[in-house]
């Protein structure tokens, strides 16, 4: 059973599944559960469509069980009280993505001893960090990411294909996978671009929906600042990667979306919006110095970080014209392409699926002896 809340997710888990099958061909695996559009594209049996759940109960994957493995794929909040209750009634349990408790609430940690047989971890800096707190059952199998992402055509294409013009500048404009994500930074965004546009009138703005959202939700709240950005502006589904490569900068909600720029050697911007509820509560229990993924793993500040009040059309709309101009962007190009070599070698997800294998045969192997 493999369960996955997140569109990032759905993709590490569909990678997997067919590493799986590619490293064990002469097993006939019934994989199920949680799944995303990705996941069932793979051939994972949906127990449970993840794209529809905010929030997900025992109950649906409670009547699953009568299976002997388990692997639970980057849904901290809920795979870790699935964990527990797996754990308890005698099935093994794999973590794959490690949940970032480096970040915040690493008290969870305690969870993921007790409850995880076995945790998978793709960011270089984490094994030692869990080494730290006692913990053994920990393998870095490197980012599934490194070595997958490249577009699938280049700028002039893209331009073709939403109408713009390869001569002027790009901004591309990332909002988040989640509805409320889109509600709450996407308008800054947006003012951002107005602002730019003022000043800089043959720049262009690519606004790039989620695979997993509607783009009608984008165009509703952009609604407002259509007619100030006139023909500068276009919204795109399904074309990330080709709209990070096309662009000259780009404004990325803080997730997974940050590394596919920096592996496309993209210049950014990483932002973060929460409710003021939520900031207030959630906020004082963040202890790394930095949100965004391509800071974490430089162990500096490479990327301007815009979180909370930080992050408004004014703030941004100077990062994004700093860095439109040519040496800044050159040299973010030139650090990003560093640091992205910390990553590792590609073929995490084969890694990850021999490292699955290992773990269900030693437990074949005690189940013999025993």
């Amino acid at each position: 059973m493999i369960v996955s809340g997140e569109p990032s997710g759905d993709a590490h888990a569909a990678s997997l599944v067919g590493a799986l099958r590619e490293v064990a061909p002469q097993i006939q695996f019934d994989f199920f559960g949680s799944t995303g559009a990705q996941m069932r594209t793979s051939g994972v049996d949906s127990i449970v469509n993840a794209d529809e759940l905010a929030i997900l109960g025992l109950w649906e994957i409670g009547r699953a069980l009568p299976k002997f493995w388990r692997a639970l794929v980057d849904w901290p909040d809920f795979n870790l009280r699935l964990a527990r209750w797996l754990h308890r009634r005698g099935f093994r349990v794999i973590y794959y993505i490690s949940p970032q408790l480096w970040a915040w609430r690493s008290y969870r940690s305690r969870n993921i001893e007790r409850d995880v047989d076995l945790l998978l971890s793709i960011l270089p800096f984490e094994k030692d960090w869990y080494a730290a707190r006692g913990m053994t059952h920990v393998e870095y199998v490197g980012h599934p990411l490194t070595g997958e992402v490249r577009e699938r055509y280049n700028r002039a294409e893209f331009c073709r294909r939403h109408d713009l013009d390869p001569t002027k500048p790009i901004i591309a404009l990332l909002p988040g996978s989640r509805h409320k994500e889109l509600v709450r930074i996407l308008p800054p965004l947006l003012d951002a671009a107005s602002l730019i546009a003022e000043r800089r009138a043959e720049v262009q703005f690519v606004i790039v929906t989620a695979p997993n959202r509607k783009i009608e939700e984008a165009k509703a709240i952009a609604a407002d600042h259509l007619g100030k950005l006139k023909d500068s502006l276009r919204i795109i589904h399904h074309d990330t990667r080709e709209a990070l490569a096309a662009a000259d900068a780009a404004a990325v909600a803080s997730g997974t979306a940050t590394l596919e720029a920096a592996l496309l050697g993209t210049p950014l911007v990483i932002v973060y919006k929460e409710s003021a509820l939520n900031w207030h509560t959630l906020g004082s229990l963040i202890t790394t110095e930095h949100f965004g993924l391509v800071n974490l793993i430089a162990q500096r500040r490479l990327a301007t970080e815009l979180i909370q009040d930080q992050f408004t059309g004014e703030t941004l709309s100077k990062e994004l014209l700093s860095l439109l101009e040519p040496q800044r962007k050159l040299q973010m190009r030139s650090e990003l392409a560093e640091v992205m070599k910390k990553l590792g070698e590609p073929g995490a997800s084969m890694r990850a699926a021999q490292a699955v294998m290992r773990f269900i045969d030693r437990g074949s192997a005690k189940h013999r002896r025993d």
